[in-house]
């Protein structure tokens, strides 16, 4: 069977992709980087995109498998974590048992009257944000914590949340909820435009202060999936743009994907592939400036995947000129 020529579902076909290892499924090794992982995800999210597939169940579980394992990978603590056991394949903490618990025994550096002093087994709680207050309280312990309430305001602690969107929800910018520990849900709102790595600031929306002091910010830091076809080299974004034969020779118009919505485009007869056209202001929005970038697109010849006898005749028959493309390339080389 071809790859990506995906015809069948076993019942359980959603279950074993999706709980493998996110590096069987990208096709990679643990010592790949964050290029080599990015390039993988880019090749198999574009082979098994639905719009390619439709009606095919079985490829629809493989995208939704890959856009999983790039989760873990495309996610620089998250793919740590992982490789240090931290939390499994599905995102989901490992639980650590302490051995010496069933035997009553305490953890190393908690005998004796000053327990808590050695170093702290607690694991961060799940759900990709850090409580500082929690941090403190392992340090110097309740009691302190406790008599800071007692004293002047202090500011509220900040909550640190990690979120996920995908390409064109960054560009068009769209509304996540997010839920934090204890249950709270709050809007975030994705500005037009976010760029990979982008920290939004939710203020007074973190711990509540003490003695009156102000509530901390929630802090969350997002991180952009790529797109299968649109890349992006600042404000401008890059797409590779098939063709037909036929267009190639013949020109014509012919519908482009873009950011915010299909547009038409003119080919010109006998375009080669590798020819750039460059749409003006449909590429990504700058929030700060709050100007738009431009697209690129490049022309790539597709030839027909099935053997085309008619074209073939038709190629065997067809009497070249004088051109010779690649009479460049050998004098270059001298």
């Amino acid at each position: 069977m071809a790859e990506g020529k995906i015809t069948a579902r076993h019942p359980l076909w959603s279950a074993l992709f999706l709980s493998q290892n996110p590096y069987t499924v990208l096709g990679v090794s643990r010592q790949a980087t964050a290029d080599d992982i990015r390039s993988a995800y880019r090749r198999l999210a574009k082979q098994f995109h639905p719009d390619k597939n439709q009606g095919n169940a079985a490829a629809e579980d493989r995208f939704k498998a890959v856009n999983a394992a790039f989760d873990i990978l495309g996610d620089t603590e998250k793919r740590r974590r992982f490789d240090r056991g931290e939390i499994d394949a599905d995102g989901n903490e490992r639980v650590r048992v302490n051995p010496g618990a069933a035997y009553g025994a305490r953890p190393r550096g908690q005998s004796g009257p000053f327990k808590g002093s050695g170093p702290s087994t607690r694991q961060p709680p799940p759900g990709g944000f850090d409580d500082i207050s929690d941090i403190f309280s392992d340090i110097f312990g309740r009691s302190a914590q406790g008599r800071a309430r007692q004293g002047s305001p202090s500011r509220g602690a900040d909550i640190r949340y990690r979120l996920t969107v995908d390409f064109l929800e960054a560009a068009r910018g769209t509304t996540k909820r997010v839920v934090l520990q204890g249950g709270q849900s709050l809007d975030v709102g994705i500005p037009e435009g976010l760029r990979d790595g982008q920290t939004l600031r939710l203020r007074g929306k973190g711990k509540p202060g003490a003695n009156g002091g102000p509530a901390g910010d929630v802090l969350v830091e997002v991180s952009v999936r790529p797109h299968p076809v649109y890349s992006l080299k600042g404000d401008d974004v890059t797409m590779e743009l098939p063709i037909t034969l036929k267009e190639a020779v013949m020109g014509g118009k012919i519908e482009l994907p873009t950011l915010r919505g299909t547009v038409m485009i003119r080919l010109p007869a006998n375009t080669s592939s590798g020819v750039s056209f460059r749409l003006r202001e449909k590429g990504m929005k700058n929030p700060k400036t709050g100007t738009i970038g431009d697209l690129y697109a490049k022309t790539s010849i597709v030839l027909p995947e099935e053997p085309n006898e008619a074209l073939k005749s038709f190629v065997e028959a067809w009497k070249e000129g004088d051109d010779q493309p690649r009479e460049d390339l050998f004098g270059a080389a001298d």
